[in-house]
């Protein structure tokens, strides 16, 4: 089970990836980076995307449970915001204790497979270990 560093280093594998984070969406902090950032510093890129994070988890049109679902962890799966220039997609991590986490990615979009880095995202944040 991979810890934050490998695990953004294996979203940095991925066709196109141009920066990868594990960012906690409660306070906007990154708890890692790889790569660049799209602004050129990961912090303000983290609390940016962090704001966007917080508002799908907690707003109501997409926190609705379905009828019966009892599942912890955020409602929101994953998010994607597309640019002229490139994807990000943000995996929200289920975590043992408040899952307030999630991993950004952000894709050139000439070179990045954005069905392929869903799937590795979502492979990524099931056997990602915080400690």
């Amino acid at each position: 089970m991979p810890g934050i560093d490998e695990c953004l280093l294996e979203a940095m594998a991925l066709p196109g990836a141009r920066g990868a984070a594990l960012v906690d969406w409660s306070s906007g902090l990154a708890l890692g980076t790889a790569g660049e950032s799209p602004v050129g510093d990961h912090e303000t890129t983290a609390a940016e995307t962090a704001e966007l994070a917080r508002a799908a988890a907690e707003y109501e049109s997409f926190a609705s449970a379905a009828p019966g679902d009892d599942t912890a962890g955020p409602p929101v799966e994953d998010l994607i915001v597309t640019t002229r220039s490139g994807y990000h997609v943000l995996r929200f991590v289920d975590t043992s204790f408040d899952s307030s986490v999630f991993l950004h990615l952000w894709l050139d979009r000439t070179e990045g497979n954005l069905a392929l880095a869903r799937h590795r995202l979502r492979t990524l944040a099931e056997g990602l270990v915080l400690r």
